[in-house]
């Protein structure tokens, strides 16, 4: 991990209080809305993929101190895979940005919103505090029929209950990044409005929202496959450019 980071952490002192603070009434008024959706994107569901990767992460965590958890889908599980299944296209990046701090990887390939939904009820979070969770979710949703604002209450409700079960922790919410490599593709619109959305969470506090989608594109908004190569997943360049883009915002959310 970079010096910056490693240095957060061993200075660290207490700013986060007792228990939780009162939301903004847009956030609050979100988390309420989301509660009440009944529509599959809230619905916890379990996922049966990869089912040897997510029994090593609910049995991992449990052994580890934990003060950066990152979760989401395939685009997170990327970063790093200790577990048998062994996939990290930025497992360089990680080594150097996050190897050094108490850091935790439990994100998991295919994963949409009502999975993730369900693993943070069933381990992921049962038996750890972070200082941090870096949130990024909703891609596989929105290739799928559900709609922008389907996708976006799934991500509300994730963000509902990191807060409802971690009071002390603050969440890093990223807009989920361009996909496909045209800016006029379905997909691509599909997140940017699901960003529009998302990004009312934020309230400078407890939740911190980031849209890094920009730094993965070329000028003319299209996505080179050095970057994400597969017009989705980053590469070695793609992960780098992540860990270089939060790097600060981390450095402050971890005093």
């Amino acid at each position: 991990m970079r010096n910056k980071l490693v240095l957060a952490l061993m200075t660290a002192i207490l700013v986060f209080g007792t228990g939780c603070q009162p939301e903004p009434n847009v956030q609050r008024e979100l988390f309420e809305k989301a509660a009440k959706e009944t529509h599959q994107a809230v619905t916890p569901e379990k996922t049966n993929v990869h089912p040897v990767r997510q029994e090593w992460i609910n049995e991992n965590i449990k052994k580890r101190k934990v003060d950066l958890l990152f979760i989401g889908d395939s685009i997170t599980h990327g970063w790093n895979d200790e577990s048998p299944v062994g996939w990290e296209p930025g497992g360089k990046v990680w080594d150097e940005y996050y190897g050094n701090i108490n850091a935790f990887n439990a994100g998991l390939s295919s994963d949409r919103t009502e999975h993730l939904l369900w693993r943070l009820q069933n381990g992921i979070i049962g038996d750890v505090s972070p200082k941090v969770v870096v949130v990024m979710i909703g891609t596989n949703n929105n290739v799928r029929s559900f709609t922008p604002q389907q996708t976006a209450d799934g991500v509300i409700a994730i963000c509902s209950y990191l807060r409802e079960n971690l009071a002390k922790t603050k969440i890093l919410l990223l807009g989920i990044f361009p996909c496909e490599e045209y800016p006029d593709s379905l997909t691509r619109k599909k997140n940017i409005e699901t960003n529009k959305i998302i990004s009312k969470l934020h309230d400078g506090k407890w939740i911190y929202y980031m849209d890094i989608g920009a730094n993965f594109l070329e000028e003319d908004g299209t996505i080179s496959k050095s970057v994400l190569y597969d017009f989705l997943h980053p590469s070695e360049k793609g992960y780098r450019i992540w860990a270089e883009a939060i790097e600060e915002k981390l450095v402050e959310m971890l005093q």
